[in-house]
Order: C-alpha cells, then sequence, then structure tokens
C-alpha cells in the first residue's frame, strides 16, 4: 500500500506541475493534463490530442527513431522521410566510393528505381506508449534489494517488456519491438511498443560543402548557415507490414505525415520539437557535476584532441581515407568539442554552485519536514561519487584511449574453441570455427578500416595513454612493452601489424591456409586486445559495489526532489525516449553588447565562402544560384533565403533531425544543434542563453528544388503556402 499511495502522489505532483514555456523534455502522455494551459497561452492552436493520443493518430505517429541515435519525421503520404546530414552521414558515406563521393558531391534518386538500399538502416515508430511502474516494481521485488542495478539494466527490462507483450504477439507480429525504461531515477517506468522498419532507401542529400557546411569550426556556434538534412523513404510489404529489403516492396503508406509551412517564422512565433533527446543530467548532485568536468569531459578532451589531430592529416591527405573516416572522425569531434563548451559552461555559469544551493535547500527541507532518509541519501551520493573517482580516471582513459583510439584493439579473441579443436586436431571443428572467424574478420577490416590510419593513429594514443596511466595501473600488455621493446611504441605496433594474422590480409589469409595455436598464442594484437578487454573488465567490477550504493542513494534523493518540488515543473531526465518541448523562435545576447538575429540567410554562406578552407567551399551551382537570385517561392519578403533559426526548445543529443513544428502543426525546420553559449545545458537549463538550431525548411526546399533539381520529391509533399 505504501508504494502505491507514493506512485499516486508522485503521479499528482508530476500532473499539476506548472510548466515553464522554454524548459523541459515532457513525457506525452502528461501533456494534456500538465501543459495545456501553457501551450495555449503561447499560441498553439491545435488540440493537444493532434499532438499525442492514446487512442487516435496524432503528430507523433509522424516521428521515427533514425538509425540507431537520432530522430526523423515523415514529410508526405509516401513514406518520405528527413532527418539531418549528419544522422544520414553515415549512410551516405556506405554507399560512397572515390568514383561516387556522394559525401563530396550529393546524392539525389530522380525516381524511385535510383533510390538507394541501405543494409543495416533501421526506423522505429512508436505505437504504445504506457505505464508499467507496478509491474516492473513487483516483478523486481525480490531482486533489487540484493542488486539495485537490475531495475536499470536494459536486458532486464526488456526481458520484462517481453514478458508483458507476451511471446505470442511478437510472434504474430515479428516486427515488433518492445523496451521498458526507468524515469525520474528508477520511480517510474515506461513501457514503449515500437515498429521496426528495415528497408530504408537512400533519397537525397546535399554534398557536404552543405549538409556540412562550416565543419568543426561552426559546429556548437551560432550564426550557423548549414544545410544538415538528408532525405530517405520507409519501404513495406504489399500489406504495409515493416519488411526486410524486396524489390517488391512498396512505399510506406504513413498513419501521420506533416505538412510543410512556406509562411515562414516571426520573433516569438510559437514553436516546438518531437522527438528523442539522448541523455540529460538535470538530476546532478554538485559531486557528479566535478566528476564530469574533472574527469569524464578533461579525459575526453585530451585523448580525442591527440586521436582527431592524427585522423585529420589522414584525411586531408587521401580522398580514400577521408570517405573511410568521414563518419569516426565526425562522431569523435562532435562530442569532443561538446565536452570543451560543457567544461566551459559548467565554470562560466557556476553549475556547481547552483547545484551546491540546491543541495542546501533540499537538506534544510528535509530536515524540516523530518525526513532523515533523504539527508542520508545525498550524503551516500557524496560518498560513492568521490569513492570511485580514481577508478573512474581509470576507466575513461583506458575507453578513450585505447578502446575508442586504438582500432585494432576490437581485433577477434575468442579464439579458444579453435584452439581447442586444433590441439584435437579435429579438422571439422576447424573448418567452422575458421569460417566464423572469417566473418569476424570481415566485420573488423571492412570498407572502412585503413591499416595504415590505425597503426599511426594507434602509435598516438598508445603514448598519450602511458603518459597519464602509471605503470601499476595499465593492462598487462604494457609489461611485454617495457620489456620486450624497452617501451618503444612504434616499434610494438610497427611489428604487430608485420606479424599479427590481423595486421594484413595476407597474413590472415596465410594464418586460414595453415591455423596453429602457437600463432594464436603469440600474436600481438589478440594479445593486446584481450589484455585491454581484461583490464576494463575489471575496473567495471571495482565500479560494481559503487554503483550499487549510488543507485540506491539515488532513488531515493530524487523521490524527496520531486517531493519537495510539489508544484514546481517536474520532468524526468532524458533517456532516448520520445518527448516534446515547446518555445518560441527567439534571438538572444550571449555577452554585453553582442546581440544575436534569430535567422541568418543564404548572403551568410556567401560571406564566409574561403575556397583555401575546406570547411567552408561553396559550391558553385549554389553561388550561380545566389548571384541569379533564382530562389523561387523559398525567399522571404526582403528577398534573401532563410538558411537557419533559433527558438529556446529544450533539446539535446538524440534529437538531431527532429521536426521543428509551428502553432498549426506544420513542419518549419528540422532541429540540428545547441549553441556554444549553454554547452552546460545537460546538467542545467540556461533560459536566456539555451537556444536550438534549427535548419529552415525553405532552405532545405530550396535545395532540393533549384540546387539539386528533384522537383518531382516536392511534388509529393503538402505544401502550405
Amino acid at each position: 500500500m505504501k508504494q502505491k499511495k507514493w506512485i499516486a502522489s508522485l503521479a499528482l505532483a508530476i500532473v499539476f506541475a506548472p510548466a515553464k514555456a522554454d524548459e523541459g523534455m515532457w513525457l506525452l502522455p502528461f501533456l494534456k493534463q500538465q501543459n495545456t494551459e501553457t501551450l495555449k497561452e503561447l499560441g498553439l492552436k491545435l488540440d493537444v490530442d493532434d499532438i499525442y493520443s492514446p487512442d487516435t493518430t496524432s503528430l507523433k505517429d509522424a516521428v521515427v527513431i533514425f538509425g540507431g541515435g537520432c530522430t526523423g519525421e515523415i514529410i508526405s503520404p509516401e513514406g518520405l522521410l528527413l532527418t539531418n546530414h549528419h544522422c544520414g552521414y553515415s549512410s551516405i558515406q556506405q554507399h560512397s566510393t572515390v568514383e561516387h563521393n556522394y559525401l563530396q558531391d550529393g546524392f539525389w534518386a530522380m525516381n524511385r528505381d535510383e533510390e538507394l538500399p541501405t543494409p543495416g538502416l533501421q526506423v522505429r515508430f512508436i505505437d504504445k506508449i504506457e505505464e508499467v511502474t507496478d509491474f516492473v516494481k513487483a516483478e523486481l521485488a525480490d531482486d533489487v534489494e540484493k542488486d539495485a542495478m537490475k531495475a536499470f539494466k536494459a536486458s532486464v527490462l526488456d526481458s520484462l517488456a517481453k514478458k508483458k507483450i507476451g511471446q505470442e504477439y511478437l510472434e504474430e507480429h515479428p516486427w515488433v519491438e518492445v523496451s521498458i525504461k526507468p524515469f525520474y531515477g528508477g520511480n517510474r517506468y515506461f513501457m514503449f511498443t515500437m515498429n521496426v522498419y528495415d528497408d530504408v532507401r537512400m533519397v537525397g542529400a546535399p554534398p557536404s560543402s552543405i549538409g556540412k557546411f562550416g565543419a568543426d569550426t561552426d559546429n556548437w556556434m551560432w550564426p550557423r548557415h548549414t544545410g544538415d538534412f538528408s532525405l530517405f523513404r520507409v519501404y513495406t510489404d504489399k500489406n504495409g507490414n515493416p519488411a526486410k529489403y524486396s524489390p517488391e516492396n512498396i512505399p510506406l503508406k504513413p498513419k501521420r505525415y506533416f505538412n510543410i509551412s512556406l509562411k515562414g517564422i516571426d520573433k516569438g512565433d510559437y514553436a516546438m520539437i518531437m522527438g528523442f533527446p539522448g541523455t540529460t543530467n538535470r538530476y546532478y548532485t554538485s559531486w557528479e557535476v566535478k566528476q564530469r568536468r574533472d574527469i569524464e569531459n578533461a579525459i575526453r578532451i585530451k585523448m580525442r584532441g591527440v586521436r582527431q589531430e592524427v585522423l585529420l592529416a589522414e584525411m586531408l591527405a587521401d580522398p580514400k581515407v577521408q570517405i573511410q573516416y568521414a563518419s569516426k572522425y565526425a562522431s569523435s569531434s562532435n562530442y569532443w568539442k561538446n565536452a570543451i563548451g560543457m567544461n566551459r559552461g559548467i565554470d562560466k555559469l557556476d553549475v556547481i554552485g547552483q547545484k551546491e544551493k540546491r543541495e542546501a535547500d533540499f537538506r534544510a527541507w528535509a530536515e524540516k519536514n523530518n525526513h532523515p532518509e533523504y539527508v542520508e541519501a545525498l550524503e551516500k551520493i557524496k560518498n560513492a561519487v568521490e569513492a570511485q573517482n580514481g577508478i573512474l580516471s581509470q576507466y575513461y582513459l583506458l575507453s578513450e584511449g585505447l578502446l575508442r583510439g586504438v582500432e585494432f584493439s576490437r581485433v577477434p579473441t575468442s579464439l579458444g574453441k579453435l584452439k581447442e579443436a586444433l590441439e584435437q586436431k579435429n579438422q571439422d571443428i576447424v573448418k567452422q570455427e575458421l569460417e566464423q572467424l572469417q566473418k569476424a574478420y570481415k566485420t573488423f577490416a571492412n570498407q572502412d578500416y585503413n591499416r595504415t590510419v590505425d597503426n599511426r593513429v594507434s602509435k598516438a594514443m598508445l603514448k598519450a595513454y602511458m603518459k597519464e596511466v602509471k605503470p601499476e595501473d595499465r593492462p598487462d600488455i604494457f609489461e611485454l612493452i617495457e620489456k620486450k621493446y624497452k617501451g618503444n611504441v612504434d616499434k610494438f605496433v610497427d611489428d604487430a601489424f608485420a606479424k599479427s594474422i590481423y595486421g594484413s590480409d595476407a597474413n590472415f589469409e596465410k594464418f586460414v591456409k595453415k591455423p596453429s595455436v602457437k600463432a594464436i598464442d603469440n600474436d600481438l594484437m589478440i594479445r593486446f586486445a584481450s589484455s585491454v578487454s581484461k583490464k576494463q573488465r575489471e575496473l567495471l567490477k571495482d565500479r560494481k559495489s559503487y554503483n550499487q550504493d549510488f543507485t540506491l542513494a539515488n532513488e531515493t534523493y530524487i523521490k524527496g526532489l520531486l517531493e519537495m518540488q510539489k508544484g514546481q515543473p517536474t520532468y524526468p531526465d532524458a533517456n532516448f525516449t520520445i518527448r516534446m518541448t515547446y518555445g518560441q523562435v527567439l534571438p538572444y545576447s550571449p555577452a554585453d553588447g553582442v546581440e544575436y538575429n534569430y535567422f541568418t540567410t543564404l548572403k551568410g554562406v556567401m560571406e564566409k565562402e574561403d575556397p583555401d578552407n575546406w570547411e567552408f567551399v561553396v559550391p558553385a551551382k549554389l553561388k550561380e544560384l545566389y548571384e541569379k537570385k533564382d530562389f523561387g517561392e523559398y525567399a522571404m519578403k526582403n528577398g534573401e533565403v532563410p538558411t537557419c533559426f533559433l527558438s529556446n526548445n529544450d533539446i539535446t543529443g538524440g534529437n538531431s533531425g527532429s521536426p521543428v513544428i509551428n502553432a498549426n502543426g506544420e513542419l518549419i525546420g528540422a532541429a540540428f544543434d545547441g549553441n556554444w553559449e549553454a554547452m552546460s545545458g545537460d546538467i542545467v537549463f540556461e533560459k536566456d542563453l539555451q537556444r536550438t538550431i534549427s535548419v529552415d525548411i525553405r532552405y532545405i526546399l530550396f535545395i532540393i528544388d533549384k540546387y539539386a533539381g528533384a522537383r518531382h520529391l516536392i511534388d509529393e509533399m503538402t505544401i502550405i503556402k
């Protein structure tokens, strides 16, 4: 009974919490009860049920998880999908060759037959959202006392989701995926039922000189002039069900798609964004903020900086390498710069001071209201966080320096069965194991792997790692490097590439023809990868007891915070589940005397042009269109073509590609970035500074129509003028 009373109390606290216009990544099931009044005050003209309804179709049904970490939206009755260029980047790279470099030149399918199947790419539609708190609490009642982490483990929660929906249902609907996620520190749980589509084809992408214009220099910055978009199409079988790729498949007939507005935007206009924000840490304590700044972010900045310097030099020297490593470099660089900006924001905006004040207020409230368990929870969090700082530092140095930085740390190492079969001279098993090894080898040494690059990057990363980590804290492979190679990293790495069975295709083929236990045991890459993996397991084991203590205390702390904050906004941290954020189109002032407008134009692209800098090259055709003022119906009243705009919506990574929607429910842009001055926003929302940067839908349509000449794509959309 006590548990049920607590859940009911929390529900009331959330439902009647007043919402702020700019802050909050709100759960869709609470929108109608929680946010209707504020939405209407801001100017929403739709009924809230048209944003999300559990019983009928709504705008939610046009929003998808794109790939593994982005958002997309359906923009036509023929399953046409819009997302960011950087979200489609790995798919564009996948289809690119030196002869057909779609990253450099762009790609446009001029008919359905030219649309490119993209193996491995999936989109997920959310079919159903339901609260399952009582179910999860009951199922895990006995286990959580022994292992609090079970309530947060994806494998455990996914198993419960399958139990909840039923195996028979899943067998009858093989395209359905179910997932249960924890919210509010494990105080509530929701289950998401999704339809997964495997046949997703690439339709269009501008060249990187448009889609990544400004690249690293402009990343997270404003003013921005990036045409960050790409187009795909979702296909189904003839019955409209998700299906594997087949030439017989047909374009999706969606439940809902977005109409597109050409009416433009003005300062103060209503703007909402629906998507899948990845991770926020708004409930962080001051000790967690310090840990994030001084360990995770500091190590990421240092180690990725070393890796990216070598990678960029290799990419600029060789067009083939540029294609192979484009996605890897972009992914690494994005959160390298994010970490730099976050640390800057933590200090500049006194985030730790804000958290310490909240903790002091919380203690005072807990003591006044006779809640010693909440004060105790806060102290346990402090102890658990500070106690694992040393282990965490080792873990992130290993992760960033060796696991991420050295590609050959991921060579196949599970060769126990092969060794046993070789020792027993069981040729049938040897043959089977070699076939499996060949598949694993092809996955490792794929089209995006370059040994010369890995060799050079690995040398730099091992040296950087050894500089930061004491000998006794390193994986045991470093004992070999010290003894046999006298600490000469370059010689070790060169030897590994020269002699390892994974060091070259010739080496691997030679091993497959004549495998031996000795070759496996003496293999330097296998020994390195196994040693690094072993050290990672040791560090994770060392962290486990601290994580257990922290998890239990954090759940109690957040429960107390929610109780203290009744009558205030109480949205859960982002966890890559569908959310809605609302606000306005607004400019901002980041510093004294600096005023940023809320939009940019194509004129700014021309002003930034630098033909000697790969980040700011402008395609000849785009310059020609600008000089001729051939803008069609996509120009503003002043004759300029809009490129990007700002709003005060609350987003984070995962929201990339999210639809930006006006008061009528029409698409006005695609969100793609946050702003530099508020990089600490994942921890504390800065209402005066935090902005979402979006590409204007008119710029997207202008590029599709005038630049690419793909008018047929415009014709299948519903355009509101």
